[in-house]
């Protein structure tokens, strides 16, 4: 444990996904916000980052969210990278732990990316008994995303929205609510964005929802199609801030992360997006407030 380090809850603010190129500047201070979050992957193998990563925590809050534990994997968490998933969150004690509702590991084969599940009785047995293993052995519970997507399986008997509220049910996680995807997956899919936050919303119990996510996406041009890809490597776009909005003010504020993965740009347009998470959630917590 660091000492003076933050233990509380995570904060119903805006913070910033922390990356290598601006963890020094973090560390010495000179790069701030109410809290970092961080993918516990980039610090297993490597001390140097690590120890710089430990100044930083015992400076402000701090998230793990993971991509590699392949919740949805029928093989089960690998154990390996469990453990060592363990030892970080002993060592740093985060707010908060998150990883994603996709899988990315099959027998022998390790993915770089995080692919979807089909929403079945058959995904959900399979979710649960990953999540629970997960969460026995952190000791606490984790957060789980909804990722993008580009389909939907045929095969699916429930929406995304009510596959995740039964994963709560089932094993007490909470949700990490993404609403930039959100917006890409009804985009790519044909559906109307403000439906779709509205399903979630409506499925998901307020006390579930542990932390949202913002971010800015890609639009492309495939055989005359217009899609969204969703990487992490832009500002929030306007139609993203809107569905932000609606879930503040249905939601009243939530700890809002920034996430900027790829084309990273300096430190200060990092800390201008958070500080307009930070403004839209107070003014439409005001309007929660006032509704409530």
């Amino acid at each position: 444990m660091y000492a003076g380090a933050y233990n509380g809850p995570m904060p119903a603010s805006a913070g910033i996904g922390l990356r290598l190129p601006h963890q020094a500047e973090a560390a010495a201070g000179r790069a701030d916000a109410a809290w970092f979050e961080v993918h516990p992957e980039n610090y297993t193998h490597d001390a140097e980052a690590l120890t710089e990563l430990a100044r930083v925590r015992a400076r402000r809050p701090l998230s793990l969210h993971a991509v590699g534990l392949s919740l949805g994997s029928a093989q089960g968490v690998d154990e390996l990278h469990l453990a060592r998933l363990a030892r970080l969150v002993d060592e740093l004690q985060p707010a908060l732990v998150s990883d994603h509702l996709s899988w990315s590991v099959a027998p022998g084969v390790y993915l770089a990316d995080l692919l979807p599940l089909p929403y079945d009785d058959e995904s959900l047995a399979v979710m649960c008994r990953n999540v629970a293993r997960v969460q026995e052995r952190l000791r606490r519970r984790i957060l789980v995303e909804n990722p993008s997507t580009y389909l939907e399986f045929a095969h699916g008997t429930r929406s995304e929205a009510e596959f995740l509220a039964e994963l709560v049910r089932r094993t007490g996680c909470g949700v990490l609510l993404d609403v930039n995807n959100i917006y890409v997956s009804a985009h790519n899919q044909g559906r109307d964005a403000g439906a779709a936050l509205a399903g979630y919303l409506d499925a998901l119990a307020p006390a579930s929802i542990g932390e949202l996510h913002l971010a800015g996406h890609a639009v492309v041009t495939v055989d005359g199609v217009e899609l969204c890809i969703d990487d992490h490597g832009a500002r929030v776009c306007d139609a993203v801030w809107r569905l932000y909005e609606l879930t503040i003010a249905r939601l009243g504020p939530r700890p809002t992360l920034i996430e900027w993965d790829c084309r990273l740009p300096a430190f200060e347009t990092l800390r201008a997006e958070a500080a307009g998470a930070e403004r839209r959630m107070r003014a439409a917590g005001t309007d929660h407030a006032l509704a409530g």
